[in-house]
This record gives structure tokens, C-alpha cells and sequence, in this order.
């Protein structure tokens, strides 16, 4: 079965155990996910069935929203509930203060991934280490964010929500927002509610022709050449330039990655559903 749709996951399980429990809801063996979720957290998955897996590179995923309660005075070395180890009791911030700190973080952000992250280094992830005890350097990575605002703030409890690029760390958002207060802080609570253009439909099959972030071509020769993975000429596409497109086989997409004097297929007669 090759079927890509949206789950919803739930807090309390990790995204792998909860991608165990769709395949054996659906009797299927091959399937994966886009976008890990903390266990603690819950929201939007995007998984895929067979071999459609291989479109997660090219959807439209960017940006992501996500919906985030931070305990102010709460320190845990994971930036979330899971490690709380001290809890610092607060007077109250005026609610100006934090409305101004929450919106300072807008636009472009260089910072540190969460030691406890699925950050990759030397082959392993960076939360191994630090379950290990092991100290590590890890680079520095910068974030786009698009929009975020303060929803409420019922203290020591302040929600928040952001439109993130690909690859942002909302642990890491509401460290700086604590930082910025000048306490601890961790997240109790936190939400994906949008991966791009991906929403929760339960489980709606995606169509993949309206979902994919690469644009669309068009190959002025016969269909039978691409259906066959016959080599394409560059010179019968609407658009030459070099670039990955999609190309529209009916039934089936393809996508191809047009380069020098080459069209490379990249993926070939892929279910458009």
C-alpha cells in the first residue's frame, strides 16, 4: 500500500511507538514519518505507506506552526517537562514584559540546538550524548521565525504560538524567552499544528499534486518515454532551467532534476495518491 496522509499524535508516546500502532491499525509493514515529535508533545505527523516515503524531501512542509506552553522557574537540562529538576517560585511579570520579549524573537535567530535534541553529530544523535553524560559541541544553527505571539499568560504559565522554518527548536524559543525574563524556564506543553500546508483531515490521503514544494513541468514529448524511463530531451520542457520539477502523468507523477544537458529522473511513476 503506498499512501501518504496526516496523523495526529498524541502526548505521551514517542513518534516511533505511535507510528507502531498506525501500521498495525492499517495491516501495513513499510511505512515512515516526517518530523519527529518530542514524546511529549502531540500534533501533526506526516506519514507515509510503501514507497511514498521517498516524497517526504519534496513536499511543501515549510513553515511549520506550532502552539507552546512555557512554566517560567521550571529548569530541566531537556527544556521540557520530562527533565524538570528545580522549580524556582516567581513573582509575576507585567504582561507587556512579556508580550515585547516573546515578539524581540521575530525574524532570523542564530542559537545552540537543545543538548537533548535529534541533532545529528559524529553518526549519533545529540541526546545520546547527553544521556550519556557525554559534553559535546554542537554548532549553531539559525532559524527563520516568521511570526510568533503571546496567547495568554496565566502565571507561571505563558502560551505561545510561531511560524517556524524547517529545522527550528521551540525548547530552545522558550529557553530564550525565559533567559530574556531573566529565569528558567521549560515547556509543559507543546503542539505542531501545521507542517506548510499539512493539517490534520483524519487521515485523509493526500494528493500529492497539490502538496508538493517543487514546481511543475510539462515534457512536450510523448508520455510513453517518461513512463518508460526512456532518457528525456531538455530542450521538450516548458521550463529548461537548470532545477527539480514534478511532471504530470495522469495516474502518476515523476520527478526529475534537470542539470547541464542532462534530465536526471529522481523518482519515477510515483502514485499521485
Amino acid at each position: 500500500m503506498n499512501r501518504l496522509f496526516v496523523a495526529y499524535k498524541p502526548a505521551g508516546i514517542s513518534s516511533n511507538h505511535f507510528l507502531g500502532r498506525i501500521k498495525r491499525r492499517y495491516g501495513v509493514k513499510k511505512a515512515g514519518f516526517s518530523g519527529t515529535l518530542d514524546p511529549f508533545a502531540k500534533g501533526v505527523l506526516i506519514v507515509a505507506f510503501g514507497n511514498h516515503g521517498r516524497l517526504f524531501r519534496f513536499l511543501n512542509k515549510t513553515p511549520k506552526r506550532y502552539r507552546a506552553t512555557l512554566w517560567l522557574g521550571a529548569y530541566s537540562p531537556t527544556l521540557d517537562i520530562e527533565g524538570v529538576e528545580e522549580i524556582d517560585t516567581l513573582e509575576a511579570f507585567p504582561i507587556e514584559k512579556v508580550e515585547a520579549v516573546i515578539a524581540s524573537l521575530q525574524g532570523e535567530l542564530s542559537y545552540l540546538p537543545p543538548k537533548f535534541s535529534a541533532k545529528r553529530l559524529n553518526g549519533k544523535r545529540a541526546y545520546e550524548f547527553a544521556r550519556a553524560g557525554i559534553e559535546v559541541e554542537l554548532k549553531t544553527i539559525t532559524s527563520t521565525i516568521h511570526e510568533i505571539k503571546m496567547l495568554h499568560y496565566c502565571h507561571p504559565f505563558v502560551t505561545f504560538e510561531a511560524s517556524v522554518s524547517e529545522g527550528s527548536y521551540i525548547r530552545s524559543l522558550g529557553e530564550m524567552i525565559a533567559d530574556a525574563m531573566g529565569c528558567s524556564g521549560s515547556l509543559s506543553a507543546l503542539e505542531r499544528l501545521s507542517e506548510g500546508q499539512f493539517i490534520f483531515d483524519n487521515e485523509k490521503a493526500i494528493d500529492i499534486k497539490t502538496g508538493l514544494g517543487i514546481p511543475k513541468n510539462r515534457y512536450n514529448g510523448t508520455k510513453e518515454t517518461i513512463l518508460l524511463g526512456q532518457p528525456l530531451d531538455r530542450s521538450l520542457f516548458d521550463n529548461d532551467t537548470k532545477g527539480t520539477y514534478w511532471i504530470d502523468n495522469d495516474e502518476t507523477i515523476s520527478i526529475i532534476e534537470i542539470a547541464d544537458d542532462k534530465v536526471h529522473y529522481i523518482l519515477n511513476k510515483v502514485e499521485a495518491c
